[in-house]
């Protein structure tokens, strides 16, 4: 059966193929390909220049055929590479076969070919690749994504910042605030996530077999190996279109210690970081379902939209069930991929590097989920009325105000007054108004919580929202 998106066995690869476009080259078998090409080019390249007599320095020529390898790489590279991989059956030896015949026709790097995966194990390769398809994920893709919702929900805490609502806490009626001020309470905690994610350095090795750079030493035991192995890994990468003559690594952050893998605790920190931002959307989609459910919110409709089979009136909230869902399934993997990674049985197994093709996995899901998120938004339109008839229908929440002002001017059993007043019962305007004019307390004081309503009581909610 040939693989198209309605046989794909995964919704990314099919349902959602064509949402996840920007994802599919960086997160692919094939980005990784690409980034293991770019790591033992760069590799290559640096030898050359480190100044052993038996690899001088490379000529421009040769540096800008290699350069315009790792640009240029596509998927037919990427088949090439697998079909030596048959005879192999070890992915980063077909890379290094690869790159060696792409040598043929220029005799100066046919002449170094021995310098390709110098001293490199295939942990070397690897853990600086899938750091670079980190990077790029994140920064271009994961974060732009998380990005957008950010910005809408903060263009919605100012749009509705004066905007009374009725809060609940524990599914009660609970003291007014606005719809503004909830949006911003979620802009914050994004806000401080998003920092988190972009903050988690990413990190790299190339310190071969075990860690020591036992091989390396082997070879050229008066070179200062580690200093020349966190050159290359923290020198920034070439950008494009930059000049090849000029000095390049990997951009990346350097990791002095680790067995044969890199430990991978920065990925475990990293993936945490994107499944807390993920429970806070969790939480929002939550939420505005809920107060769609209340008819706070009405969305938007489309024309040949259809919300139920049977039910010709619904307008489901399908956009931020499918966010919650995909959510979770991020979370599932994130939260795998954190717990695993950082364990391997002594110096290295090959558990790490069955989790890790799932990487894209994980960061699908939540960039799916994003998308979904960002639309849900976007259709929202606010139901002033049905916020107005909530709030004119609990006046309960004033108890707060008053027995406050009580508690100001000395008035005994306060809060136990309003209790019984208004604890499990309807509460009316008018019966409040009955006990705010009883009460010995000055008459400027009884005039002003005779004018407080449940819409004017929103603190200083608008004030919050607006500062997001």
């Amino acid at each position: 059966m040939p693989l198209t998106p309605l046989t794909a066995l995964s919704p990314l690869d099919g349902r959602y193929a064509g949402k996840l476009a920007p994802l599919r080259p960086i997160m692919s078998e094939l980005g990784y390909m690409q980034r293991r090409v770019q790591v033992e080019l760069t590799w290559f390249i640096a030898l050359s220049d480190a100044g052993f007599a038996e690899f001088k320095p490379l000529s421009i020529e040769a540096r800008s055929t290699l350069v315009a390898l790792m640009r240029d790489f596509g998927a037919a590279d990427g088949q090439a590479i697998k079909e030596i991989e048959k005879t192999t059956n070890h992915d980063v030896k077909a890379v290094e076969y690869w790159i060696k015949a792409q040598f043929d026709g220029h005799p100066e790097l046919q002449a170094a070919s021995e310098f390709v995966h110098f001293a490199c194990t295939s942990e070397d390769i690897n853990n600086t690749s899938h750091a670079l398809q980190l990077q790029s994920g994140r920064d271009t893709v994961l974060l732009p994504a998380l990005d957008a919702v950010i910005a809408r929900l903060r263009a919605l805490a100012h749009q509705h910042a004066e905007q009374p609502m009725l809060s609940r806490t524990h599914g009660q009626t609970a003291s007014p605030t606005t719809v503004g001020k909830e949006i911003a309470n979620v802009v914050a905690r994004l806000q401080a996530a998003r920092a988190q994610i972009a903050a988690v350095p990413l990190r790299a090795k190339m310190n071969g077999a075990v860690g020591n750079y036992n091989a390396h030493l082997a070879a050229w035991g008066d070179f200062d190996w580690e200093a020349f192995s966190r050159r290359v890994i923290e020198t920034p990468a070439l950008p494009d279109g930059g000049d090849a003559s000029q000095p390049f690594g990997l951009g990346l952050a350097f990791q002095p210690y680790s067995i044969q893998i890199e430990p991978h605790d920065y990925m475990a920190e990293l993936f945490d970081a994107v499944a807390r931002a993920n429970t806070i959307l969790i939480d929002l989609a939550r939420d505005v379902w809920g107060y769609i459910s209340l008819g706070y919110f009405k969305q938007k409709t489309k024309a040949g939209e259809i919300g139920s089979s049977t039910m010709p009136h619904k307008v489901n909230p399908i956009d931020f069930e499918n966010a919650e869902g995909n959510l979770g399934l991020a979370n599932a993997v994130l939260r795998h991929l954190s717990e695993k990674l950082p364990i391997s049985r002594w110096q290295r197994d090959l558990t790490d590097s069955t989790v890790l093709r799932n990487m894209g996995v994980a960061l699908g899901y939540a960039v799916l989920a994003y998308q979904s998120l960002l639309t849900g938004l976007n259709k929202l339109e606010l139901n002033e009325a049905a916020l107005a008839d909530d709030l004119d229908a609990a006046w309960e929440v004033m108890a707060e105000p008053i027995q406050t002002v009580m508690r100001r001017f000395g008035v005994p059993g306060a809060y136990e007054k309003l209790k019984d007043a208004t604890r499990g019962q309807a509460v009316t305007r008018e019966a409040l108004h009955a006990l705010i004019r009883s009460l010995e307390i000055p008459p400027a004081e009884k005039d002003r919580l005779l004018a407080l309503t449940p819409s004017g009581y929103i603190g200083k909610a608008a004030d919050l929202a607006r500062r997001v």
